[in-house]
């Protein structure tokens, strides 16, 4: 029953953070022989306790949850976090900075997964003046082009969207831009970091 909070995630994470289970314990107000019996699958937390209880593990209800987190440095950025969704029937693009329940045209959207630009996908960033030049040598034919390219900094993300027959570069200002990503309607989202 992986659909609710797992023992062994919550060992994983409160041992990650130190703590035994008193600790844990005392901190939820509830007894340590509670968090063994959640850790030895023999009982789970009370739906009251999950809120504190990821409070307590440093990490979002959904991530709990879900039992998929991300240990990220920079917590107010929330880079190593960002995720895309791209609606397959009206072409609304979304973005989120943390795990989301994403629903668009009555569909509940997957979290698209960036891959590393392969030879058809090379993303060429270059700085001009204070922005980015953003291009990637792709088809821009109806059934076969870039989306969208998109920056993504610590300071907020910025988007263009591309339409076939058109060009697929575009300006991003330089604004601490981290990574570039492309969407190819085809193949995914692609991404590459900036030094």
């Amino acid at each position: 029953m992986n659909q609710y909070v797992t023992g062994a995630i919550i060992k994983q994470l409160r041992e990650g953070k130190g703590m035994t289970q008193a600790q844990l314990a005392a901190r939820l107000q509830v007894s340590d022989k509670a968090v063994s019996r959640w850790e030895t699958a023999k009982g789970y937390p009370d739906i009251t306790l999950i809120e504190p209880l990821a409070q307590a593990l440093d990490i979002s209800v959904m991530e709990l949850l879900s039992g998929d987190w991300v240990t990220n440095a920079n917590r107010a950025g929330n880079l190593l976090r960002s995720k895309w969704y791209v609606c397959p029937i009206c072409g609304n693009i979304l973005h989120s900075t943390g795990a989301a329940v994403v629903s668009c045209c009555g569909l509940t959207l997957p979290p698209l997964e960036a891959e590393l630009p392969d030879g058809d996908h090379a993303i060429t960033v270059e700085p001009v003046e204070d922005e980015y030049y953003v291009t990637v040598d792709h088809p821009m034919e109806k059934g076969h082009f870039l989306f969208f390219l998109a920056g993504v900094s610590d300071e907020g993300v910025q988007l263009v969207k591309l339409y076939p027959e058109g060009s697929g570069a575009a300006r991003l200002k330089l604004r601490r831009m981290k990574w570039v990503y492309a969407y190819c309607n085809r193949h995914g989202l692609f991404r590459c970091s900036l030094p």
